[in-house]
């Protein structure tokens, strides 16, 4: 007689039972990391529809935000996390060491005038990066846990709570913002008012947050491939010093351009 228990004992050790366990587990980390980005997304639109709101020379752009395009953000969203599921983990963690080392770069040659339009720009280039970090830093947390589907569906529960209440709180904003200003009626618009220039400093450290516990996972994950310390060294060593000569010619070069920009700005004021 044909029963469930019989069913259990001889289901999970076929092998393709367990590569459809670890293609649904690479789905739900890819799933994850699209969620991240919404998240992301959705803060920094927020930011700039103030921003534009305050600004009389960008209504167009006001306007551009305030459109809605659910259909289009359902695509870019599984678009995402079919693309994260595709790269997996490893060539994720080598995505998140390569944009760290920019982003450090950026950074470092900040200017004191041009900090804030850069930091922005960051934000923006980041994204594909932070779900590579969000897919790879899973990947390692989750690497041998006994209920690790269970746990990436908590983790999914939970982003998907967080990418919805940060939609839900960008449409609000894009929607009500104005008349809950004017008419001083929103606790959540006017909170705004005194801390729309502190939210890209507060992205900042969250994604410095993100991205250091995604450098780790990176790490680790890559170490994993090599059977012992000597190999690894052979890795790492060549990767790191081409990747500071890297980091030594962009802050060269960056500081070059504005040089040059700077005396032709100079010049032609002449």
């Amino acid at each position: 007689m044909f029963s469930l228990p019989s069913l259990s004992s001889w289901l999970p050790s076929l092998p393709s039972f367990e590569w459809g366990s670890s293609l649904f587990d690479s789905l739900l980390q890819g799933l994850i990391g699209a969620l991240g980005v919404s998240v992301l997304n959705s803060l920094l639109k927020v930011y700039f529809f103030v921003a534009c709101v305050n600004d009389p020379q960008r209504q167009n752009h006001k306007q551009r935000l305030r459109a809605q395009w659910a259909s289009l953000e359902t695509v870019h969203l599984a678009g995402l996390t079919l693309f994260l599921t595709v790269v997996g983990a490893r060539v994720a963690a080598l995505v998140v060491l390569e944009f760290s080392l920019r982003a450090v770069s950026t950074v470092l040659s900040l200017g004191k005038g041009s900090g804030d339009k850069e930091r922005l720009q960051l934000f923006l280039v980041c994204q594909f990066s932070l779900g590579c970090g969000l897919t790879c830093g899973l990947s390692f947390l989750q690497e041998g846990a006994p209920h690790r589907t269970l746990n990436l569906l908590l983790s999914l529960g939970l982003a998907t709570l967080l990418g919805l209440g940060a939609r839900r709180f960008r449409r609000h904003v894009c929607s009500l913002y104005e008349l809950h200003t004017s008419q001083r009626c929103c606790g959540v618009c006017l909170g705004l008012l005194p801390g729309q220039h502190g939210l890209p400093r507060l992205l900042g450290r969250t994604l410095a947050v993100a991205f250091a516990v995604s450098n780790l996972a990176a790490v680790a994950l890559i170490n994993q491939d090599f059977l012992n310390t000597s190999e690894a060294m052979r890795f790492w060593t060549p990767l790191t010093i081409c990747y500071t000569l890297l980091v030594i010619y962009m802050q060269a070069y960056r500081a070059r351009s504005r040089r040059y920009w700077c005396a032709w700005v100079a010049s032609s004021s002449c």
